[in-house]
This record gives C-alpha cells, structure tokens and sequence, in this order.
C-alpha cells in the first residue's frame, strides 16, 4: 500500500506544472487569441496534440520520480535528484507563464534554455539512482528542444 501512495504521490507532484501552465495556456481565455494571432512554425502542431503529449510527458516523469523515491538499493543521496526535480517543475510552470500569461517570449525561451540544462542535469542525478528513471526522462528532454524551436521560430517571426 506504501508503494502505491508513492506511486500517486509521484505521478499527482508531476502535474503541477501543468496544472499552475493551465491558467496561462491557450485554452484560458485572452490567451487562445494572443497565441492564434502569432506568426507560427510550419511545425507547430495541433492544440490536442500538445495536451496529449503533455500527458505523456508528465506521466514518464512521475513514474521517473516514483522509480528514484523507491530506489532502496542505492546510497546516494536523493537530495540532489529531487532538488533537481523541482526545479524543473518550477521552470516548467514559469515558462507557461511568462508565454502565455506575460507574453515575454524572449524571457520565455530563456527560460526553456534552463530548463532543458536542469533536466539534463536531472537526468544525470537520476541515472545514478535508477537507470530507467533517467530513460523516462529522455522523451521530455526530446519534447523541450522541440517547444525550444518552436519558441525560438515565434520570437523570430513576431
């Protein structure tokens, strides 16, 4: 029973992110017509798309965390690890924010800049706790370069 309220624990930690991003994003009123209104990449992909992956990408991320919380065989300090964790929680919500909430897509892609650096260096902390915590990572890493180039074509073409 422990492992599975860790298990929720760690998956429901996940999506705060995109809870807090949830105010900010396009589906919020104001915002829809600000991001519609913006010269976008070719690329860019449909609304849903971005929600479905979203759900993906934080479900890997919990089930990341939860593998790294469970880890009972390694005596490396976790401190790191979930350090790292929240701060690319808190860089995931502040880009939601500064984009669709301030605009600021300079401040914006910034941001996205560090945050993939810190899940980089997340990924690392994780590969020392849990070998397959740090693959779930990698699908999220992959999905920022892209948002990077997205946010990077959008500050280009506006």
């Amino acid at each position: 029973m422990k492992k599975f309220l860790t298990f929720v624990l760690a998956i429901v930690i996940s999506f705060v992110p995109g809870i807090i991003g949830g105010f900010f994003s396009p589906m919020s009123p104001g915002a829809n017509e600000w991001y519609n209104g913006l010269a976008q990449s070719v690329w860019t992909p449909n609304g849903w798309v971005f929600m479905v992956a979203w759900l993906i990408l934080y479900t890997l991320l919990g089930i990341s965390l939860f593998l790294v919380m469970n880890n009972t065989k390694t005596r490396q300090n976790k401190s790191k690890a979930y350090v790292l964790f929240a701060a690319q929680m808190g860089l995931n919500a502040l880009w939601s924010y500064l984009f669709f909430g301030l605009h600021f897509v300079g401040g914006a892609l910034l941001t996205l800049v560090a945050l993939i650096a810190v899940s980089i260096w997340m990924l690392v902390a994780f590969k020392s706790i849990s070998r397959a915590a740090s693959y779930l990572v990698w699908p999220y890493i992959a999905w920022l370069l892209f948002a990077l180039y997205l946010n990077g074509t959008i500050l280009l073409l506006n």
